[in-house]
């Protein structure tokens, strides 16, 4: 008996030493959203299962654009999982940059194909899969259903556009001396923070960024308009210092009550509607982004995903956790421990159809519609040779809207005025394009 018992000992030793051998730590780059930061909270449960351990890098959207390109694009092997968009998988994926991802679809338990095909297909380029979803999303409007009810109004129920907006709603909630802004539109420069909603803002003011021939149009009359549009708006009804103020800002400032409004991403919803996160709750609810001279392009589409970079050394490990982070036993985990109204949104049909989720989370329905109305391929009033609502599926995009972001910013600010910060644009616009080619 001894003797066994010393064998088990040393066969149980032995496990140990080559579970400990074979578990290894990953690194994960992401963005501080809140649906990431719930990931964090029950990534454990897949450390214990599996034995290895996650280093998470956590940054605010336009650091973590910045650390992940320059990482990618070099070759640096500094993650072994990042968080990127819609934008960036299809463009890094063609590269050569992203690990493909094709082999999820011979899992039966993943089931690859209840993730909406349209949200396949924008992390996708020439076939291939290079990301899964968290989430997915378009935009629509936020609005405080009791400050409209105590101000006479009702919400829209057909797409108004953003002149109605501004002068039915906007300007009737306005009430800075009890704290209370008419709208909080993004301000913090970047291409994913202001031109997020400046892009598909000038998309319905019949705006474009490039004609057909790639010229740029960003000192176009229809620019002109939706940037002073933007700019007059914010600094009549929104909140001071709103140049600071990206995604996660408005978000915080709508759910402490200080927002009558807000165009902005759908997945906020399940945050702003969650009484454990938001002291709004009850009294918000939603109507479609308004349109101006078009209807094209005005609301945007974007999916926050994992992907894998081909430096990983550790793309196996990877994949298992991409997995696990986005399959419909993670959405179950999320609702069993957070509430079925947090559970990311615009991605599994059997999520989108869970009875669990519905009640929970009613204009959930009202999220799927929008994000199937968003249409990346005919984004503008005028044709184009591009792809994308809010962006320009094209590599030189990031940095021109980084700086375009920036131009705009400044005029929001009052350094500059629109028409330098839209005569700067085409200028920076017309040398990159030039310089890649584009035009000559």
């Amino acid at each position: 008996m001894k003797l066994k018992s010393a064998l088990i000992g040393a066969s149980a030793l032995v496990s140990l030493a080559t579970t400990a051998a074979l578990a290894d730590e990953i690194t994960v780059a992401t963005v501080n959203n809140a649906d990431m930061i719930v990931m964090q909270k029950l990534a454990p449960k897949w450390e214990e299962a599996t034995g290895h351990t996650i280093n998470w890098v956590v940054l605010e959207e336009n650091i973590l654009r910045q650390r992940t390109t320059q990482d990618i694009a070099t070759n640096g092997g500094s993650f072994d999982i990042i968080f990127i968009g819609a934008y960036e998988a299809p463009i890094w994926g063609a590269n050569g940059w992203l690990t493909s991802l094709n082999d999820f679809a011979d899992d039966s338990d993943y089931d690859l194909n209840d993730i909406f095909q349209l949200v396949r297909n924008g992390l996708s380029a020439d076939g291939n899969l290079y990301g899964v979803p968290l989430y997915s999303e378009t935009s629509f409007t936020f609005y405080r259903t009791d400050i409209f009810e105590a101000a006479g109004l009702e919400a829209p129920t057909e797409q108004i556009t953003y002149t109605e907006l501004r002068d039915n709603y906007i300007a009737k909630v306005h009430d800075p001396d009890n704290g209370i802004f008419g709208t909080c539109q993004r301000g913090k420069a970047g291409w994913g923070e202001n031109m997020a909603f400046v892009g598909p803002l000038a998309n319905a003011f019949g705006a474009r960024w490039f004609d057909e021939e790639w010229q740029p149009q960003l000192d176009s009359p229809e620019w002109h308009a939706a940037v002073n549009y933007y700019v007059d708006l914010m600094n009549a009804y929104g909140p001071p210092g709103a140049t600071a103020n990206g995604h996660n800002e408005n978000r915080a400032l709508f759910k402490d009550g200080k927002c009558a409004t807000w165009v902005d991403a759908t997945s906020a919803a399940n945050d702003v509607r969650n009484p454990n996160t938001s002291s709004v709750a009850d009294v918000t609810d939603f109507f479609q982004a308004p349109k101006q001279v078009t209807d094209k392009g005005t609301g945007w589409f974007w999916s926050w995903a994992l992907a894998i970079p081909a430096s990983s050394q550790k793309a196996d490990i990877a994949k298992d956790f991409l997995k696990w982070g986005t399959s419909k036993e993670y959405f179950e985990m999320v609702g069993e421990s957070e509430g079925w109204v947090a559970v990311p949104s615009g991605t599994r049909a059997s999520v989108a159809d869970d009875p669990r989720y519905l009640e929970a989370a009613p204009f959930s329905t009202t999220i799927k519609e929008a994000i199937f109305a968003a249409d990346p391929a005919d984004p503008t009033l005028l044709p184009v040779p591009y792809t994308g609502i809010q962006f320009v599926a094209i590599p030189e995009f990031q940095g021109i809207g980084n700086y375009v972001g920036q131009q705009v910013s400044a005029a929001l600010a009052g350094q500059q005025s629109v028409e330098e910060a839209l005569t700067n644009s085409q200028q920076f616009a017309v040398r990159e394009m030039t310089k890649a080619g584009y035009i000559e």
